[in-house]
């Protein structure tokens, strides 16, 4: 009895570690994956220091978000919408000048590069840098 509850013990210990293990690997994906963001990047941070924002990469995301709310397609993306209007979806600020996003109309979807400037006026100002549009395949 005593044999088989240590072998029960060291299989769980076993598992634990390799689990360990697992969520250590997972984290450094993690880290590597928010590597382009300006959340993470202090150098890119360091250009908005003189406004006392909390959130600089949560503001620049909202004004980019509201350029949703003009009427039809979006205007930075440069496709008519063919189910409904092309709407900004996902937002990644990767630094201080750019933001990739992708956008969709429903149905077809695509992606955007950004090129943005934050005003010491807290405006924001967003041109299109490039663009693409999938295919569907069915």
């Amino acid at each position: 009895m005593m044999k088989a509850k240590d072998a029960k013990v060291s299989s769980l210990e076993s598992k634990v570690a390799q689990l360990e293990e697992e969520v250590q690997n997972e984290k450094l994906k993690v880290l590597e994956m928010q590597y382009f963001s300006l959340e993470n990047n202090d150098d890119a941070l360091a250009y908005y220091d003189h406004l006392d924002m909390d959130d600089p990469s949560r503001y620049i995301a909202d004004k980019l978000l509201e350029t949703n709310e003009n009427e039809g397609d979006n205007p930075l993306v440069p496709y008519e919408g063919m189910e409904s209007d092309f709407k900004i979806n996902k937002i990644k600020v990767l630094n201080h000048k750019w933001i990739l996003t992708d956008f969709s109309d429903g149905k077809y979807w695509g992606e955007l590069l950004i090129k943005y400037e934050l005003k010491d006026d807290m405006g924001v100002d967003f041109t299109t840098l490039d663009h693409l549009l999938y295919t569907r395949s069915n």
